[in-house]
């Protein structure tokens, strides 16, 4: 069991980009993702963690991707990897591909933040706000993809203030190497804590006792 505690009313639960696009067989990235969706059992973790975190009385954010029309006109340079997504509509707002799938749809309690572009699922949405608002001071993270938008937005949590905590086995990435170098080095580096979903949850104390 971790030896840091998370006081329910003061933790986040953050699932980023638990969209079609990823998750569905259908989905546009599937067939790049899907062998790490397997080979993690992502679906399945991310079922289980986010019931419990609501049972244990954590609000769950979720920090979904969205693109659309003209969405980078204002940049010079945009990476190549977001002008294939555009190009293909990846993560199109209005479109199945960027709903939530559908055993992670949000639940009532839940707070969905407005749509990230990028890798940083603060940066031009209102999850610090929505965060703030709540009195939240420890941000856990999970989803997709390991090196990218988690571990983005870890990044900018721990800038911000926030107690940051990685979850292993709950998250995936497009590659083995990625999905190591994010586990094994980012999320050290970046993260208060590194953790698995059952060390987590055993750690979640009521606010009251806490």
């Amino acid at each position: 069991m971790s030896a840091h505690t998370y006081p329910s009313a003061r933790t986040a639960l953050v699932l980023i980009d638990p969209l079609n696009d990823f998750l569905a067989e259908d989905g546009k990235l599937s067939g790049q993702i899907g062998p790490m969706l397997d080979r993690t059992d992502l679906h399945a973790q991310l079922i289980r963690l986010a019931a419990a975190a609501r049972d244990a009385g954590v609000t769950v954010f979720y920090a979904p991707h969205g693109l659309h029309e003209g969405v980078f006109d204002d940049l010079k340079h945009v990476l190549p990897r977001f002008q294939f997504a555009v190009d293909n509509q990846v993560f199109w707002e209005g479109t199945y591909g960027a709903d939530f799938y559908p055993t992670l749809r949000p639940q009532e309690g839940d707070i969905v933040v407005s749509r990230h572009h990028m890798f940083d699922s603060f940066v031009g949405t209102d999850l610090h706000e929505q965060l703030t608002d709540r009195g939240i001071e420890h941000v856990v993270l999970a989803g997709l993809t390991s090196q990218t938008c988690v571990e983005g937005t870890g990044r900018h949590a721990l800038e911000s203030g926030y107690h940051v905590t990685f979850l292993a086995d709950a998250v995936a990435e497009f590659t083995e190497e990625a999905h190591r170098a994010a586990l094994e080095i980012s999320y050290p580096t970046y993260g208060h804590v590194v953790t698995t979903i059952d060390e987590f949850l055993a750690a979640v104390v009521p606010s009251s006792t806490a």
